[in-house]
């Protein structure tokens, strides 16, 4: 239940002292202080809801130029409490700091400078609460499912499977990498604050595509330079389907899938078969079959 405007009220404008952080410049309607309410972890300490773009820009105090799309410079946020929120739309943080412990899921992770994190419609991210107050800092690109419904990039959205990578599985950017993300974001940006016009969602969505397949060549560089502990991985997926084959799993389970697998390894699905994928790339088809089909040939299965 939504708490009483009046409340609201009181709280931001008679007793601003009791807040360390200022209100948003312009209250315009009763729904917006309600937002104020309902996203500000200082008052509780819960998942909060963000379903709209709207929203996560008074979240972050940027100023909201298109209803589905935004390019929020985190910097403009005020000091908060860290919180967990159940995002409805599709975000990339560019982190430039280092702040703090992140938690996804039930582990915790460390931002690291010059990362993007991506984060998918529906899925819970947050900081820790620790009762301290940090200020955020980096770049989101934040765009609704509606911006890209019935584009060539909403048809083929579920090809950019790093959306469901878990956060360990962050891209990592180098200089150069990071300052062709910073150039779309820019041209993104650049959209945004033209007058709108009859190309505008085209451009938009475009440039957003254009910044995702970048995504795509910088995992696929990740997964090659990263070698040594994908190899690591490699290894211990070969001894959990040895010891799986040796278990009675294969007669009550069948055989094991690549979820299940993922799994035991703390993977998300998604990043564990999109490696599996470019090993095969680099030393033939079918690593997967392959150690599967090895397996039941040991075990005459």
């Amino acid at each position: 239940m939504r708490p009483v405007f009046n409340r609201i009220v009181i709280q931001i404008t008679v007793l601003p002292t009791n807040i360390t952080y200022s209100p948003f410049k312009v209250l315009k309607t009763i729904d917006e202080a309600l937002t104020l309410n309902e996203l500000t972890g200082e008052m509780m300490d819960n998942i909060n809801k963000i379903d709209t773009v709207g929203q996560f820009n008074a979240y972050n105090n940027n100023e909201t130029l298109h209803p589905l799309v935004s390019v929020v410079d985190l910097s403009k946020s005020y000091k908060r409490l860290n919180t967990r929120q159940n995002i409805g739309l599709y975000v990339v943080f560019l982190k430039e700091i280092k702040c703090g412990d992140l938690k996804y899921g039930c582990n915790y992770y460390d931002y690291e400078e010059g990362t993007l994190i991506f984060v998918g419609p529906g899925q819970v991210i947050g900081v820790e609460n620790n009762g301290e107050y940090y200020k955020p800092k980096g770049t989101a690109l934040v765009f609704h499912p509606d911006l890209i419904k019935g584009t060539a990039l909403g048809r083929h959205i579920h090809d950019y499977t790093f959306f469901s990578y878990e956060i360990h599985e962050a891209l990592h950017l180098s200089e150069s990498e990071r300052k062709i993300i910073l150039d779309c974001l820019s041209k993104i940006r650049f959209e945004l604050e033209h007058a709108i016009d009859k190309h505008s969602k085209t451009l938009i969505v475009t440039n957003i595509e254009l910044f995702l397949n970048y995504c795509v060549r910088f995992y696929d560089r990740q997964f090659i330079t990263r070698e040594v502990p994908n190899k690591g991985i490699l290894h211990r997926f070969e001894d959990l389907l040895t010891e799986y084959f040796q278990s009675d799993k294969p007669q009550t389970l069948g055989l094991p899938s690549v979820t299940y697998c993922a799994d035991q390894l703390n993977l998300s699905a998604n990043y564990f078969g999109d490696l599996i994928k470019k090993r095969d790339r680099q030393i033939g088809p079918g690593i997967y079959s392959t150690e599967i089909n090895g397996c039941c040939q040991r075990k005459n299965i």
